[in-house]
């Protein structure tokens, strides 16, 4: 069982270095309140292959590993519980 908990921190650890190095480097998407009252349309090309681009890819990952992260969290409070 030591074996298990060392590979899951291990695993934990490398998640949670990644997953601030991915929040860290992404771009502010937020346009603010200036397109709001502009009106300026979010239905072009760039908008509709936004996921194929680095930004959305990085975003994709970010939620993959932060999904991990929490399974992981839990993972490792059940292990560590019993």
């Amino acid at each position: 069982m030591e074996i298990a908990k060392g590979i899951l921190i291990a695993i934990y650890l490398i998640v949670a270095l990644v997953l601030i190095i991915l929040t860290l480097i992404q771009v502010k998407e937020d346009p603010g309140l200036s397109s709001t009252i502009t009106g300026s349309s979010t239905n072009n090309f760039f908008e509709k292959n936004k996921g194929r681009t680095k930004e959305g890819k990085q975003k994709k990952w970010t939620v993959i590993l932060s999904i991990v992260f929490v399974i992981l969290t839990i993972g490792l409070g059940i292990i560590y519980m019993a």
